[in-house]
């Protein structure tokens, strides 16, 4: 996959701008798992759970591979149920392509 399989129009502005910057985070690695993430669930976050979205999409992408893959510790205001929401949808393999 090289970008967005989701098409945006059925999306508020707040939601399709975090859509796009999912899939341009700057490194291919984090386009890939928060992009993949949002095209299948960024409809279904509710206004507190983008608050939290959007803060991750805040963090170093650096940062944010090392807390999804354990290599570091989450610090407590980016470990919220959003982030175990992404986190989990990866280890339960949905944002996997088979």
């Amino acid at each position: 996959m090289t970008g967005t399989s989701r098409s945006s129009h059925d999306l508020d502005v707040r939601r399709r701008k975090a859509l796009f910057r999912s899939w341009h985070r700057g490194t291919r690695e984090m386009d890939l798992v928060l992009g993949r993430f949002a095209d299948a669930l960024i409809h279904d976050l509710d206004d507190s759970e983008m608050d939290d979205y959007e803060l991750l999409m805040e963090a170093q992408d650096r940062d944010l591979f090392q807390w999804m893959t354990g290599e570091t510790a989450t610090p407590g205001n980016y470990d919220t149920p959003v982030f175990r929401r992404i986190v989990a949808f990866y280890a339960n393999g949905a944002g996997v392509e088979p």
